[in-house]
């Protein structure tokens, strides 16, 4: 059975429906550019420094959720994995999984640490870090009594760190040198609540009620990855009509809250810059 190709012609292509990618997307929208597909152009709103920073957690999808809810339902293409990109002449071509064939003016690549972009400009995949690290959010039915502060606490051999997303939810996370004994841990959400309470035994009670609260099913383990600052200094940010923001560009220690910040920076900039 033969797969039926389809060829989509576009000024920009985002690829990847992340942080930055739809930071990225909603800046050119509000910039003025215009979508090839509805037509109308977007508005735009100017923002006001607030002369003053804040430290809050905010949850995930619930950024990305309103992210998209203010593009156009046919901007995101959902499910369309871009398999191979090639050149032909000033355009870029990107073949995707499901068979269609983009071509594009700008290409952007916000498709993460296994960015198909970053290989395409010539970055080595992003480099595991010797740490891991297990992260949940607790849920409560009624107010969790904490207030919105950002608590941290280091051991022998980990740091951990705990916030208020609101009024009946805390995210928390706790990192650590891995041994050859922690291999059974990720396959098991089980285990890994086990793990992470036998190791902060001593914290206070009532932070460490926050873990027992925490559903198994909330528990998460990742293998942290960045980017050497020598690639990012000498390495092929852009080349041409093509460039790569957030983690795909460069990836960041989840711990330092800060990866999801500088997706946002990267998107605003990049859609100032495509704007003028």
């Amino acid at each position: 059975m033969e797969t039926t190709k389809v060829l989509v012609e576009e000024d920009i292509v985002i690829v990847g429906a992340g942080i930055a990618g739809l930071t990225t997307a909603l800046g050119l929208h509000r910039s003025g550019t215009t979508s090839l597909i509805t037509g109308p152009q977007t508005s735009t709103i100017s923002f006001k420094e607030q002369g003053k920073n804040e430290i809050r957690c905010v949850r995930r999808h619930i950024m990305l959720e309103a992210l998209a809810s203010e593009l156009s339902s046919d901007t995101i293409k959902y499910l369309s994995k871009v398999v191979a990109i090639e050149e032909t002449g000033f355009f870029k071509i990107l073949h995707l999984s499901d068979g269609t064939t983009i071509k594009t003016k700008v290409l952007i690549g916000c498709d993460g640490v296994n960015s198909v972009v970053a290989k395409w400009l010539g970055f080595k995949e992003s480099a595991f870090t010797r740490r891991c690290e297990i992260r949940g959010c607790a849920e409560y039915k009624n107010n969790h009594g904490f207030e919105p502060k950002f608590m941290q606490f280091f051991g022998d051999g980990f740091r951990a760190g705990v916030i208020p997303t609101d009024e009946k939810g805390i995210y928390w996370f706790f990192t650590w040198n891995p041994t050859s004994e922690d291999k059974d841990l990720e396959h098991n959400p089980a285990k890994l609540k086990h793990f992470a309470l036998d190791k902060l035994e001593k914290i206070p009670s009532d932070v460490r009620s926050i873990i027992e609260n925490t559903e198994v099913d909330n528990f998460f383990l990742s293998r942290p990855r960045y980017r050497h600052p020598w690639e990012l200094l000498f390495g092929n940010i852009s080349k041409g009509n093509v460039c790569v923001a957030g983690d795909a560009f460069h990836p960041m220690m989840p711990d330092i809250g800060q990866g999801g910040c500088s997706a946002l920076e990267d998107g605003v900039v990049l859609a100032r810059c495509l704007g003028r």
